[in-house]
């Protein structure tokens, strides 16, 4: 494997964690996703488990654990939400929008870090907010680059289509008209980890009087610039 430390069980962990990094999985999906042995993976998930890096969703998915984010607080600032401060300040200066970042967790989409407008109309999420994964552009972008197993999961009860997701892989960002609140569009762009995965949403969002019914045709530029400096800044970070 590329990176392998020499300890082998540290290894295979670090692989198990990867793989969960896009989102969560079944056994059968680490197993394929890692390439290991099914009763190797079903020992290290439960080891895992064991010292809360790993959980299990209402689905009895495997997903990231809380151990990892009492770490990562531990250690100092989320490198993402650090990087995200300065760029979603620009964004919603750009845009004279609300701006967000948004990351996958379990079944729900996760507010990290946000930039509001100071006056006016606000379309206020507030970090911490959960919102569904089944409406809003921000959804649509951090589905779309998903295997196809999660990806058709994932769009059982969904406001938006695969045909949707389609033009989000194809542009390169999504947007939304009302799909997670009535009156409010919205515009995303994903973000990727060093790895090349998804691994969050950079949004805008507001009312729709504003935005116009074709948001993206103003906004989408800007808010893939902002995602793109976004993984630039992980990117670099990294090495």
């Amino acid at each position: 494997m590329d990176n392998a430390s020499g300890v082998g069980v540290i290894d295979k962990a670090v692989m198990v964690l990867d793989t969960l990094e896009a989102g969560p999985a079944t056994l059968a999906q680490l197993v394929a996703a890692t390439g290991l042995a099914r009763p190797t993976v079903h020992r290290l998930a439960l080891a895992l488990i064991h010292h809360r890096l790993v959980a299990r969703d209402v689905q009895g998915r495997f997903v990231l654990g809380s151990r990892l984010v009492e770490l990562a607080s531990a250690a100092g600032e989320d490198r993402l939400i650090a990087a995200a401060g300065p760029i979603l300040l620009q964004l919603r200066d750009a845009t004279g929008e609300s701006a967000q970042v948004f990351r996958r967790q379990g079944d729900s989409r996760v507010c990290v870090a946000s930039a509001e407008r100071p006056v006016g109309l606000r379309d206020t999420i507030p970090v911490g907010t959960q919102l569904s994964m089944k409406a809003g552009s921000a959804a649509q972008v951090l589905l779309a680059w998903e295997d196809h197993e999660r990806l058709l999961e994932g769009l059982k009860g969904a406001r938006f289509t695969p045909t949707v997701l389609a033009g989000v892989r194809r542009r390169g960002w999504g947007q939304s008209l009302g799909e997670r609140e009535p009156g409010v569009a919205s515009v995303s762009a994903p973000v990727r980890g060093p790895s090349g995965r998804v691994i969050a949403a950079v949004s805008i969002s507001g009312p729709i009087e504003r935005l116009t019914r074709q948001p993206g045709r103003l906004h989408a530029e800007v808010v893939c610039q902002a995602a793109q400096q976004l993984t630039d800044a992980l990117r670099k970070s990294a090495d």
